[in-house]
């Protein structure tokens, strides 16, 4: 008997977030093989990556999270070492510069306590991309939540689903952007969730050697 159309798609992807599988279909991993994961959690989007021979790494500050990626990663990628998995703060990275081909942060960067953990984790993820890398993430934002929450980016709000989290506006994306020296891979995508909260996803490249042309979105 076949499998149902989400079955397929679940056994090969797992339960990828749908705007990391978009840059999968824009080829935008097609010439990054080192992949790692900032906050990997259960490893929902390294689950693709691990069946197709990409060499993946992530780190989690929950050493059960941890425990449960090595498990899922020697199952699926029996060549990769354990240690490609490791507890660690993302304003503390385990590896050398220029390292990793691509950086994914979903829902880890609006975890920040201010402006100045936010841009440590920022500025360390970007220290370990190689040129040429994809910086992919998605985090809490006020874009589309201005009259809830204000428009002012660079700090912790209760939204109004009831969580607290440390939220961007696009001048504070543009600004680390041109402070990181990226390249707009793609225009800032916001989803508002039925006005209970908005999270934006954020593409960059790092120059370097590629094709990729660079377009300063606004």
């Amino acid at each position: 008997m076949q499998p149902t159309p989400s079955e397929d798609l679940r056994s090969r992807f797992g339960e990828i977030d749908i705007y990391l599988f978009d840059q999968i279909l824009k080829g935008r991993f097609d010439r990054r093989g080192r992949v790692m994961d900032a906050g990997v959690g259960d490893g929902r989007n390294l689950i693709y990556f691990l069946t197709r021979g990409f060499a993946c790494f992530g780190i989690d500050r929950e050493r059960a999270a941890v425990a449960r990626v090595r498990t899922v990663a020697a199952t699926l990628a029996p060549q990769l070492p354990a240690e490609n998995f490791q507890v660690a703060e993302l304003d503390d990275l385990p590896w050398a510069d220029h390292s990793m081909d691509a950086v994914i942060c979903s829902a880890v960067l609006h975890f920040a306590s201010d402006t100045s953990h936010f841009g440590r984790m920022l500025e360390e993820m970007w220290r370990v991309l190689a040129p040429d890398g994809l910086f992919f993430a998605r985090l809490a934002s006020t874009i589309g939540l201005e009259p809830l929450v204000g428009s002012a980016g660079g700090r912790r709000v209760r939204l109004p689903d009831g969580t607290e989290r440390f939220v961007v506006d696009e001048a504070m994306l543009v600004d680390w952007t041109a402070r990181l020296g990226g390249e707009w891979l793609d225009a800032l995508k916001t989803t508002n969730v039925q006005n209970q909260r908005c999270m934006t996803t954020w593409c960059l490249r790092k120059p370097g050697p590629g094709s990729e042309a660079n377009r300063a979105w606004r």
